[in-house]
């Protein structure tokens, strides 16, 4: 797949639409391991997506692996077909939330257990890092 280039303005802007935040798994820019975080494409240019503010997410270099051109995947509980969280149009808060200790994020909806599993919004590192940030008072992001 061809990279799209996205001008520095449309990824400030992307940027500071999600508050420096993975608008999949929460993630903090500002103290994550990972490479820059990604501006991608919600519906991928192969699928007709286009480069519209609209259509643009900011997403971590993990998060963004994982989804890579998929839009949609089976959900974990009932193996139906089921549109990935669409951050334009959907509120994180109406399919996601946080276990009690903030380590894990838990699906409220077909969709949000849908893109837990597939965007592994529950890896190994982040589980560490929002550990880390939890100590510290500055997890969960506000």
């Amino acid at each position: 797949m061809a990279k799209v280039y996205i001008p520095s303005e449309i990824r400030n802007l992307v940027s500071q639409r999600a508050k420096n935040l993975c608008e999949y798994c929460q993630s903090q820019a500002d103290y994550s391991t990972e490479s820059r975080f990604a501006v991608e494409h919600i519906i991928p240019v192969s699928a007709g997506g286009n480069s519209g503010v609209d259509n643009l997410a900011l997403s971590c270099s993990g998060c963004n692996g994982y989804k890579y051109d998929k839009t949609e995947a089976r959900d974990p509980a009932t193996y139906q077909l089921t549109p990935l969280f669409h951050p334009r149009v959907q509120n994180w808060a109406e399919h996601f939330s946080w276990n009690e200790d903030y380590l894990h994020i838990i699906g409220l909806t077909p969709t949000g257990r849908t893109t837990i599993e597939t965007l592994k919004l529950n890896r190994i590192g982040l589980i560490n890092m929002r550990r880390l940030l939890y100590s510290v008072g500055k997890h969960p992001p506000i």
